[in-house]
């Protein structure tokens, strides 16, 4: 359970939950109109199972496809989707049901947020970065021409609904880039989970079911922990954005087509290691743990042309900035992190300089 301003929601974390997911609504709201938002891949795995056991709880549900990829997280699909959820004839009491990955999530759950000023929202993660990260806690946003989740609200679903089996189905670069939210909380939060994710990296890798259940379970108590003393990001939630902030600026600078968002993130992690080690806030033997730990997962190489300058310019634009500074969460040891600025251009021209040479 997550606490919530105002609520307390499940995280169902179960083999075969999808197959539940009718009676699982049923618990919550009485059977009404619906809306199931996918994107045309995970609609193409999983779309008619969800309907088939809504349908059989007596759900009228109507659908919504997007295309994937982050492009499609925009202010023009979600005005598309307000068209949706009219045409369905949702009211107040109807969900949103988000089946996918972040995406779908970040864009259902800001429209859910935002029509008839909120309907009852409920997240069925399919991405491994998902399920451990963008589905609890209530963040949903959309994109912006200059910055990534520049328009978004915190808005707590009413249900998250965790089947790992779905991983199964994942690409090996899905899986990796899943990983890299799950590594964050070993690193800032938790020693010990970081120590097993050392042991158990291989086995993730592989796709363990048993594995990655433990993995996925371990990253939402996390998570959960985080939220609670911190829902509305005034400060502790912040620690979540280890390895976001240079992650976000990546994928901006190559207009979110190059790197998978948990891609961005990893290469994040591992600039915000550096810097940590260069400003002497973390010791050379725990950064080198970490970064291992990271390049076992894969770090992705930088595309040609990309230079430091151009994620410069998008970090000015950092929606996590106060004022002129730019806000660093970096690892001070392994299972903690410290939250402060770093200013200086030329220090931070030089870290990129590092990665993207």
């Amino acid at each position: 359970m997550v606490k919530a301003a105002g609520l307390t929601y499940r995280v169902l974390i179960e083999a075969g939950a999808l197959s539940g997911t009718g009676s699982a609504l049923r618990l919550l709201l009485p059977s009404s109109r619906a809306l199931l938002v996918s994107d045309s891949i995970v609609h193409s795995l999983y779309g008619e199972q969800v309907l088939k056991t809504l349908k059989a709880e007596k759900w009228q549900v109507s659908t919504y496809r997007l295309q994937p990829g982050e492009q499609s997280k925009t202010l023009l699909n979600a005005s598309n989707l307000y068209d949706a959820a009219v045409d369905a004839g949702l009211d107040r009491n109807s969900p949103i049901i988000a089946l996918g990955g972040g995406v779908v999530g970040d864009l259902a759950g800001f429209v859910a947020s935002t029509y008839l000023r909120g309907v009852p929202l409920i997240m069925i993660p399919t991405s491994l970065l998902a399920q451990v990260d963008s589905s609890v806690g209530g963040k949903v946003a959309v994109n912006h021409p200059r910055g990534k989740n520049l328009i978004g609200t915190i808005y707590p679903p009413r249900l998250v609904i965790i089947d790992p089996l779905v991983t199964a189905s994942l690409p090996a670069r899905q899986l990796q880039a899943g990983l890299a939210e799950v590594i964050k909380y070993g690193i800032i939060e938790n020693e010990k989970f970081f120590l097993w994710l050392e042991d158990n990296i291989d086995y993730l890798l592989a796709g363990d079911s048993t594995c990655l259940t433990g993995a996925i379970a371990e990253s939402v108590r996390a998570k959960a922990r985080v939220v609670e003393a911190d829902e509305y990001e005034n400060d502790y939630r912040r620690i979540l954005n280890f390895g976001h902030t240079i992650g976000h600026a990546l994928e901006a600078a190559t207009s979110y087509s190059y790197y998978l968002h948990g891609e961005a993130v990893m290469a994040g992690m591992a600039a915000a290691v550096e810097i940590a080690l260069h400003q002497k806030k973390i010791d050379r033997p725990a950064a080198e743990r970490i970064t291992a730990l990271l390049n076992k997962v894969g770090i992705k190489k930088p595309p040609a042309g990309l230079t430091a300058e151009k994620v410069i310019d998008k970090l000015r634009q950092d929606k996590k900035r106060r004022e002129s500074d730019l806000i660093f969460v970096l690892p001070t040891a392994i299972g903690s992190a410290s939250i402060g600025p770093v200013n200086d251009e030329q220090f931070l021209k030089n870290i990129l300089g590092l990665f993207l040479s």
